[in-house]
């Protein structure tokens, strides 16, 4: 079996690739590496059934060799980056995901689309629901991000309905681990960065707003078993365990046993102020809940990042 995973050099892309190499897939993970990493997947450059393909999906491109599925990944996902890259991220949730699914069209491929609890936007309802329409601005600075995710889901639902296709639909709640960039602008980096340093640990607003954290093998374990199901609505992936951004900030400082102070900044616009997702459907279609501890999670993605900040003289 042959699976093509789009941004396969990204954080949970490269996490992804692991797992199909695991599962006795040849794997090809595509990336353009805008915000990609090659030290992602290095460990993977030897493994005979897995290979890199440089290339933007927004591009047009054809496989000769048979597809039997493909998850488009590809996309900026921190603010950080959307934001920089506002037009890349626009194309690749439009027209990135069309030529994907017209990979997996021709192919008679499975299909899974990486959508984002930011379609839900700041939302109204509590817990986000996937029958929840969103409450999103498609003008504000976030809507490069938010407006392509919708979009993509309208599409690749499109192809479901018109053309049959297998196609699948996640919702990624905030999802931490190994691999994330050191300078990737959401709160897990930013905290645990301040914290093993002993930098100010910066709160937007006052700390009050909640997300609700996802180890990443956890996502993973959803994402292959949606793959594999006959089910075409979205589903929701994440971790309901809910907690403020104050409480989170102050669970990393213990970790960290840091003696950075916590300092506060402007809440960024049209920024969430609740995040929590009902997985009621993800655990009745999949038999899915998530199993890593928020605690146990922090401690492995801390040991990354400190590794790799001692690598790279940071700390």
């Amino acid at each position: 079996m042959r699976t093509l995973i789009t941004g396969g050099a990204g954080f949970i892309g490269s996490h992804l690739c692991e797992r199909f190499l695991a599962e006795g897939h040849d794997v090809i993970a595509l990336d353009n590496f805008i915000t990609g990493n090659r030290d992602n997947v290095e460990h993977l450059m030897s493994h005979p059934k897995f290979r890199v393909l440089v290339h933007d999906i927004s591009e047009p491109i054809e496989f000769h060799e048979l597809i039997d599925n493909v998850l488009h990944f590809a996309s900026p996902a921190s603010p950080v980056d959307y934001l920089e890259f506002p037009i890349q991220t626009m194309k690749v949730g439009a027209l990135g995901t069309h030529v994907s699914l017209g990979i997996a069209k021709k192919h008679k491929a499975r299909y899974l689309l990486a959508s984002t609890s930011e379609v839900y936007g700041d939302p109204l309802v509590h817990p986000q629901t996937e029958a929840y329409w969103g409450n999103v601005n498609p003008i504000g600075m976030r809507g490069v991000y938010d407006e392509a995710k919708r979009y993509a889901e309208a599409l690749t639902l499109a192809y479901y309905r018109q053309h049959k296709l297998d196609a699948h639909i996640i919702r990624i709640f905030n999802t931490y681990g190994e691999r994330m960039q050191l300078n990737d602008g959401r709160v897990v980096p930013n905290f645990i960065y301040q914290a093993l340093r002993g930098d100010p640990m910066t709160i937007y607003g006052d700390g009050s707003q909640t997300r609700s954290f996802c180890y990443v093998t956890d996502l993973v374990e959803g994402i292959y078993r949606l793959l594999f199901k006959d089910f075409h609505e979205p589903v929701n992936l994440g971790n309901p365990a809910e907690v403020t951004i104050k409480e989170f900030a102050e669970e990393i400082h213990k970790l960290a046993h840091s003696k950075s102070v916590y300092i506060s900044k402007p809440l960024p616009l049209d920024d969430p102020k609740m995040r929590k997702p009902d997985i009621a459907r993800a655990i009745e279609v999949l038999g899915w809940e998530p199993k890593v501890g928020r605690e146990e999670g922090l401690r492995r993605t801390m040991a990354y990042f400190q590794e790799k900040m001692q690598k790279t003289g940071k700390l």
